[in-house]
């Protein structure tokens, strides 16, 4: 299915697949997938078990090879850089929020959260940082180190350093998932609040059709492909979209 096409597109991917195996046991993960993701814009990605959303998610991010098709981030093919390029690529315009979170456990909540932007050598803003820890309601763990953290905690310092660099693009992998209600509320109006007054371009691939409804648009993926779009999203209308895909 291949979405309406925005202007100003951060990220885009076309005819985009992935297959795991050879032969009659191959699994296209990925099927044929075309979209773009406008610059501002809040998207979500769902779809039930085996949907290939977290492939798709994977493979925009370029944390994965497509068997074919092209993504590009920011007008660049990725599919052409060298690891330094993608490294570059990824550090510069990429903000990650992953499930495991990817903390050093040597390092203190604030090192972890200021280390991107300290890597490439860029300066900490502290209002922002101070603004965003405020929301994630993480201010007094700042100097505690990941083992002295909780799972929910963890998940919060982990959102606050892919805010912080305010890069082009957020890929978040079920951020809500280690979140009690309120602390993901003020994430998921975090991220939105991001793509509004900051211009970044929010993908998030969610289980949660209530923390889908908080984006701009769902895409709705079933055996690999994108089934659905739907423009400002409701739980009610994403619950009717995924009983459709599953039937």
């Amino acid at each position: 299915m291949v979405m309406q096409t925005v202007s100003a597109d951060m990220v885009s991917c076309r005819d985009v697949y992935k297959t795991y195996g050879a032969g009659e046991s191959a699994i296209r993960a990925v099927d044929g997938v075309s979209a773009d993701f406008a610059v501002g814009e809040f998207t979500a990605i769902m779809g039930p078990s085996g949907s290939g959303k977290t492939t798709l998610m994977q493979l925009l991010a370029g944390l994965d090879t497509p068997t074919g098709g092209s993504v590009r981030v920011a007008g660049t093919l990725v599919a052409g850089l060298d690891d330094r390029a993608l490294t570059d690529l990824r550090r510069d315009r990429i903000g990650f929020i992953f499930q495991a979170f990817n903390l050093l456990p040597t390092l203190t909540a604030r090192q972890n959260i200021t280390l991107p932007l300290r890597l490439a050598g860029r300066s900490v803003d502290p209002a922002r940082l101070r603004t965003i820890v405020d929301r994630l309601r993480i201010v007094d763990r700042l100097e505690h180190r990941p083992t002295e953290l909780s799972g929910g905690e963890q998940q919060r310092v982990a959102v606050a350093r892919a805010l912080l660099a305010q890069p082009s693009v957020v890929f978040a992998d079920e951020p809500t998932g280690a979140l009690d209600i309120a602390t993901g509320r003020a994430l998921l109006a975090d991220l939105r609040d991001a793509a509004r007054r900051y211009g970044q371009t929010i993908i998030m691939v969610t289980h949660d059709p209530g923390a889908a409804a908080h984006a701009d648009r769902a895409l709705v993926m079933a055996d690999g492909r994108i089934r659905a779009e739907l423009r400002q999203p409701t739980r009610d209308t994403i619950l009717a979209s995924l009983a459709a895909v599953t039937v």
